[in-house]
């Protein structure tokens, strides 16, 4: 059984019991969630960022929305030289803290920036992985956001894309507030274009505890695409 790890609305995610009814994109929202608690995610890295990562030898990396750095700690643990992209101050403190209990050497791999992705364009061609992990924005700033990650992808590099799949809000998972904001993974690799890229989207599911400890079964939309030379 897998619980749910870094999940992402807008630049952050909200846990399940904390669901808000409208989110906001700014940092002023999601400094005071970071700050509601001494942690808000597992600590975990997310599953499908491992799956992947896991097969890849160890080069340069953007996590976008790293929280309070789960993801970019355990790239940089494998060797990575990670770049940690979030809006919230708070986060990005806390995940480097967390980064120096981990070990120097990964701290050192480590960089963190605060950046709001809504303005924010990473350098061109510059990463062999681009991670974006349960970031879901409106429909078309979510495109130029996808759009801007693609293009940081160098020759060989793989962009890896992961959210919450709409059949979700046909469970009891208390995710009514992102119904706008979720999508599929075809819909995204139909943005890509399949000369540059070779494209997988899949649809796996997997077992988590609802708001009422009841165990279900949920969909992720992924797209691990790799940019052809």
């Amino acid at each position: 059984m897998t619980q749910e790890h870094t999940e992402h609305v807008g630049a952050k995610a909200w846990s399940h019991s904390h669901a808000p009814e409208t989110v906001e994109f700014t940092p002023e929202f999601w400094d005071d969630r970071y700050r509601s608690a001494e942690q808000i995610w597992s600590g975990e890295a997310n599953p499908h960022l491992v799956t992947v990562a896991t097969d890849l030898a160890p080069a340069t990396a953007l996590d976008v929305g790293s929280g309070e750095g789960a993801d970019a700690i355990w790239l940089a643990s494998r060797g990575w030289n990670v770049t940690g992209i979030d809006i919230s101050q708070v986060a990005l403190d806390r995940a480097a803290a967390r980064a120096v209990e981990a070990g120097a050497d990964i701290a050192g791999r480590i960089t963190w920036q605060q950046a709001d992705v809504l303005s924010w364009e990473p350098p061109k061609a510059q990463f062999d992985l681009v991670s974006a992990q349960f970031m879901h924005l409106p429909p078309a700033t979510l495109a130029t956001l996808h759009a801007e990650l693609a293009a940081a992808v160098r020759p060989g590099g793989t962009l890896l894309i992961v959210g919450h799949h709409p059949s979700d809000l046909e469970t009891s998972v208390g995710r009514r507030h992102l119904h706008d904001l979720m999508f599929t993974a075809d819909q995204i690799a139909a943005t890509l274009d399949a000369t540059g890229w070779q494209i997988v989207a899949t649809t796996p599911e997997r077992s988590i505890l609802d708001p009422d400890g009841q165990l279900i079964t949920i969909h992720d939309a992924v797209v691990r695409a790799v940019r052809r030379h």
